[in-house]
Formats: C-alpha cells, structure tokens, sequence
C-alpha cells in the first residue's frame, strides 16, 4: 500500500474512537491543526490515542507534549530502550492496543524477540534499572508517566487494537507490517521542539530536575490539566482516593467504587484505577459532552499516571 493511502486510512481510523468525535483531519484549525501537522511529521502518523484528544485543545496539546519530549524527541536513551518502557507499562495496565502499537515499533527498530516476550508476559531487561545518569532516568520515567497516562486513555476511547475493524484476520499481519514503518523513529526530533503549544509551568516535577526539557514540558502538561474545569468534588474525591493507593489495579469487580454516588466520581475513579472497567454504562451515567469526557478522562488518567509513578521509582 502506498504511504500516502496508508496515511489517509490512519487518518480515517480516529473515526472508530468510542464515547467522542475526533476533530477530522481536514476540519482541524487553530491549535488541533497545528497539533495534527506536528504529529504526523514527527510520530510519522495522526496516532489515534493523540487524536481521540481533539474535542478538548489543551488536553490534545499536552498529551503530544508528554508522548513527544519523552518517547520521540532525541535524548541520552535510545528509542527502543524507551519502546520497552512503553510496552512494559502498556502490559501492566492491560492495555493491549498500547502493547500490539508499541511492539510494532520494536520489530522495526530490529527488537522483535523483546516485544513478543512482553506481549506473552514474559520477562525482559528492562532499561530502567541498573546505574542512569539524571537525564537518563528522567527520559525513561517521563516514558514511564506517558505511558500509565495514555493507556488510560486508550482503554476507554479505543478499541484493543490500532488496526481498524474492517481489516481481515487474514490480512492483519501485512497491515501491522505497513504500520510498523510508519513507526519507525524520525531523525531530527530536537528536543523541546513541542514546547511552545503550551504556557510554562510551574517546574516542579522532581524526578525530572536532571533533564530541564523533560521537566518543562511535564510542567507544562501539569498546568494544562490543573486548569481544567473538573468539578471540585470529583477532584477531591480521586486526589483523596489516589493519595493512599499503591498503583495496583482493585481487580474485575468494580464494588469498590459503588459507593461514591456520583456518576462523575466512579467514573474518574475507576479511569484512574481501573481503566479496562469503563463501560458504556458507566460513561452514559456521566452524561457528558465530548469536550468535558476528554477532560474528565485526560485529568483523572494524569493524575493518576503522577501517582504511579512516584509509588513505583525506577531501581537504581
């Protein structure tokens, strides 16, 4: 298939997103036509767990922000070092689009043997253990962050893989092999090249003071979902929720989140803790709009990626 056809059909599969109306493509303006350009340019394609993000601006700008500075732009660790990290993490969450999308990186990258362990559950070395330098581990934890917060995401919007419905089982490997050039890293990714899409922030993201790009533009992303217009008691509720949690999922049953009345409280709760949960009754009860689902979803899946992160530190 040629590039440009595969491109226009990756295009059209931001269509099969669950619960919201991407912004198509050629209807982008203003700040989701400049996140669009910015993303097929440097990601090599309008990657659906970005554009689902469009119905909301500034969620779509900060998510491009983490997923760039951390996995694309170039820095002290590899790219495929941090396609393991995304895919490790994909695969402790349960999110099997992240898995199958991520794996296809690292078979173009020459790593097929580490993806099909991941994906089978089983072991591999991963890069962030052993002795890092400061950029280092931040480049790999801020991986790490992205990743707890897109999985999220992408458990409710998305279906379990990138490739559209429509293609056959029969056809499936071949599809993945076309997508998976298209994920093959991009050269020229300066670092801090995504900045501007976002006001500064406050700066304070600790694990990240060995790298200040990585550090700017998580603070950046920080103040984008803080301004958010999420409801005070669904902010109370979760912050207070996630403040004692230890990042391990609360299992199938979803009773220890039926005590909170409030449509809008489970259904934070549960993206934050349990994303595979989400369901279609549980995102009707909430009643929302396009634009206030994204941000409900983007500020619950952020808050909780910060949580996983700093009860989960990288070995060293």
């Amino acid at each position: 298939m040629a590039p440009v056809l595969v491109k226009l059909a990756l295009r059209r599969a931001v269509r099969e997103a669950r619960y919201v109306r991407p912004v198509p493509f050629g209807r982008a303006t203003g700040l989701v036509r400049d996140v669009y350009g910015r993303l097929e340019r440097d990601f090599g394609m309008l990657a659906p767990p970005v554009a689902v993000h469009s119905p909301s601006p500034p969620v779509l700008a900060a998510s491009w922000v983490m997923l760039r500075e951390s996995l694309v732009a170039a820095g002290e660790t590899s790219r495929a070092d941090r396609e393991i990290v995304a895919t490790v993490v994909s695969r402790g969450n349960s999110c099997p689009y992240c898995v199958e999308v991520h794996g296809m990186a690292l078979d173009s990258l020459g790593r097929s043997a580490e993806a099909a362990a991941i994906a089978s559950g089983r072991p591999v070395t991963d890069p962030r253990t052993g002795i890092l330098s400061a950029r280092a581990r931040a480049e790999l934890t801020a991986v790490a962050f992205t990743f707890h917060y897109l999985n999220r995401v992408v458990s409710v919007f998305l279906g379990p893989s990138p490739l559209p419905s429509s293609v056959p089982d029969s056809a499936r490997a071949k599809a993945k092999a076309v997508l998976g050039r298209f994920l093959r890293p991009v050269t020229g990714a300066a670092p801090g090249e995504s900045l501007d899409l976002l006001p500064v922030g406050s700066r304070d993201f600790a694990w990240a003071a060995g790298n200040p790009v990585v550090e700017d533009a998580f603070s950046r992303a920080a103040s984008a979902f803080a301004a958010l217009p999420v409801p005070s008691p669904v902010r109370d509720v979760v912050e207070r929720e996630l403040s004692t949690w230890d990042g391990a999922p609360p299992g199938l049953s979803r009773s220890w989140v039926e005590a909170f009345d409030d449509p809008a409280v489970r259904l934070a709760l549960v993206v934050a803790k349990a994303p595979y949960q989400v369901d279609d009754a549980l995102v009707a009860a909430a009643g929302l709009g396009d634009r206030e689902l994204v941000e409900l979803v983007g500020w619950a899946g952020f808050t909780a990626a910060a949580r996983a992160v700093s009860v989960a530190p990288l070995p060293g």
